[in-house]
């Protein structure tokens, strides 16, 4: 059950505090109850409400290509132009975002881009046999859908630019389709005629909505006997014997071990502790349309213009893009009207009345790898965030990984791509 602040006393000693009760957080949880360990997660807000309430709701085990590479580099100048294209920077923000950016380009070198993509590889055939792993021990198999994704191609061109991305892919193993015409009207009636091509990806999954799969699973936590509090953590340090989190309301809870998991607010907290992390925020938008809006059969990807559209059991989603703005302005909703008006295009038909718009933060570094590893304060505090658009693909492994880190125990992959000390 929650504890809110008014009820929590002023001094708590706990086994595993958790900062962060999104989805990152929860998994953390659950892993750490599997090895008998008592868990409290601490959050300003309600558990799951942050980016795992809105977003695309996919299991996206093969979106293994990191997001700066030379290919993302060519299109950025002419997606920049367009405010409410695939990528926007505020131009006022852009002198605080300029060190992310040099980050950022440097990743996207040939060789670091291999580099990421053989950890990102590594890490998501971890998240896939611990997410079914979940699924299965929290009896969530019916909110998992295993229908694949199709991404689409407006011009033949489009898709030749896509293929050494999926000759990556084959190389880890990952199975897709190429198709046209019929196959691909079979496996998505009703596409404008502007697509010329698309590949399928079997293994793709999605959920029937991420913040029922994510509050399911933090349900789940509190029975097993684990504690959700409202709080604002403001700093975290060690201590004999532990770990101190100083709160703003003037409460300090102590805990034996503490896991660093509050996405686009974690980067504050970890420079505190000697580890200056370049986390940035992708703020990401969508419109969520009733259900009956269009028959979608799964979830459809428009790589070229950086979006997605998915079927929940909530409706219609339409989402994605990426502005990096920071978390202090206002949300610009026009991006999310942009994408609509481009998915009524792409599906005639599409009814764009009775949407709910929504902006959430994606916490992102710019090798697009997370963040998980122990502090250089302490061993007893683990970071994990950062995971940028993966955060519910990831974060069955990553609970895997902070189990194992504060176990002291080898972790299950090599962790040293996602070192905090790594930049």
């Amino acid at each position: 059950m929650a504890e809110a602040a008014g009820d929590s006393p002023s001094h708590v000693d706990i086994d595993v505090a958790i900062v962060g009760a999104g989805i990152i957080g929860i998994a953390a949880a659950s892993f750490l109850q599997d090895e008998g360990r008592d868990v409290l997660l601490i959050d300003r807000g309600e558990p799951a409400q942050g980016a795992s309430f809105g977003n695309a709701g996919a299991f996206a085990f093969s979106d293994i290509l990191p997001l700066a590479s030379p290919r993302i580099m060519r299109k950025a100048p002419r997606w920049l132009i367009d405010p409410l294209g695939p990528l926007s920077i505020p131009p006022a923000y852009l002198p605080e975002i300029l060190p992310w950016l040099i980050r950022f380009w440097r990743a996207s070198w040939p060789d670091r881009v291999r580099g990421a993509m053989v950890a990102q590889a590594a890490l998501m055939r971890l998240a896939s046999r611990e997410m079914a792993a979940l699924v299965a021990a929290a009896g969530l198999d019916g909110m998992v859908r295993s229908d694949g994704s199709l991404e689409l191609y407006e011009h033949e061109a489009e898709l030749t630019a896509a293929m050494p991305g999926w000759d990556a892919r084959a190389q880890e193993g990952i199975a897709f389709q190429h198709v046209r015409g019929a196959a691909m009207a079979d496996l998505q009636p009703g596409l404008s005629p502007r697509f010329v091509a698309g590949t399928f990806v079997p293994g793709w999954k999605t959920v029937s909505d991420p913040y029922d799969f994510a509050s399911a699973l933090a349900a789940r936590v509190v029975r097993r006997g684990g504690r959700i509090a409202r709080h604002e953590v403001a700093a975290i340090r060690p201590v004999a014997g532990g770990v101190a989190l100083d709160c703003r309301d003037g409460r300090t809870i102590t805990a034996r071990q503490a896991v660093i998991a509050c996405g686009a607010w974690s980067r504050p907290l970890a420079r505190a502790l000697g580890d200056d992390v370049p986390l940035e925020t992708e703020r990401g938008y969508n419109t969520t349309l009733p259900p009956g809006a269009f028959d979608i059969r799964r979830q459809l990807i428009f790589g070229g213009h950086g979006f997605v559209i998915t079927p929940l059991s909530s409706g219609i989603r339409v989402g994605g893009a990426v502005e990096l703005g920071g978390l202090t302005r206002a949300p610009n909703f026009a991006r999310s009207e942009a994408m609509l008006r481009k998915a009524a295009d792409f599906l005639p038909g599409l009814k764009t009345d009775g949407g709910r718009q929504w902006m959430g933060f994606r916490p992102s570094l710019p090798d697009s790898l997370p963040v998980i590893g122990a502090s250089r304060a302490s061993a007893d505090i683990v970071y994990a965030f950062g995971h940028g658009h993966l955060g519910l693909t990831q974060s069955a492994a990553t609970g895997r990984l902070v189990a194992d880190l504060l176990a002291g125990r080898a972790p299950a992959l090599d962790i040293s791509p996602f070192s905090p000390q790594r930049f």
